[in-house]
């Protein structure tokens, strides 16, 4: 976990909240997919390498009260702690490696865009699906968010894992089933482009 927590404290250290390849000044589709999943607005929702996301922010406007953002960079969590104010205090904050964590509750919906693509080795991404199924019920919502088979092979100097929405399926196994598939054109910071896909999943 040191080595990863240093790389992305030393990420948003250097290129800060808005200079990171990945920033959304406002991640509509995220927001669309956890709408529709979860009208109830007391649903738990967890955001899986939440880092300095907006998302936060909109699903607090939104109404949601039961909201959990993880992410490996203390740093990433401190900017969106600073910038949402007293608001904060509404959302539980968990610094920890995906891979390692422990959950030690469940959620019914269980966001993640661009982490699991950082997965290269199979023996994390067991782990990482381990984490998923300890941390969900049956009938939960997983939305997973990757590079797609079109995308960067490198994002923030490391290699990634490329995903079609049905070869992410095949990786996920039979305990999750595939509901929902789409893409997305993710304009950089820096006025280029990257090929997403979005896939979402009901857990059986």
């Amino acid at each position: 976990m040191t080595d990863s927590r240093s790389h992305w404290d030393s990420a948003y250290n250097a290129k800060g909240e808005t200079g990171v390849s990945w920033y959304q000044s406002g991640p509509s589709r995220s927001l669309e997919l956890i709408k529709a999943a979860a009208p109830m607005r007391g649903t738990p929702i967890i955001d899986v390498g939440a880092g300095a996301s907006r998302l936060a922010d909109d699903l607090l406007v939104a109404g949601y009260s039961d909201l959990t953002l993880l992410d490996v960079s203390e740093v990433a969590l401190s900017r969106t702690r600073d910038r949402i104010g007293g608001a904060a205090n509404k959302v539980a904050w968990i610094v920890a490696d995906v891979t390692k964590w422990k959950p030690t509750r469940t959620w019914w919906i269980w966001h993640d865009r661009a982490v699991f693509h950082f997965l290269t080795d199979r023996a994390a991404q067991d782990a990482y699906i381990a984490t998923l199924r300890q941390a969900t019920v049956p009938g939960a919502t997983v939305i997973l968010s990757t590079f797609a088979l079109t995308g960067p092979e490198k994002c923030s100097g490391l290699p990634v894992q490329r995903y079609s929405a049905d070869s992410l399926a095949d990786r996920l196994g039979p305990d999750f089933a595939l509901d929902t598939k789409d893409t997305e054109q993710h304009q950089t910071p820096f006025g280029t482009s990257q090929d997403f896909i979005y896939a979402g999943f009901r857990r059986r």
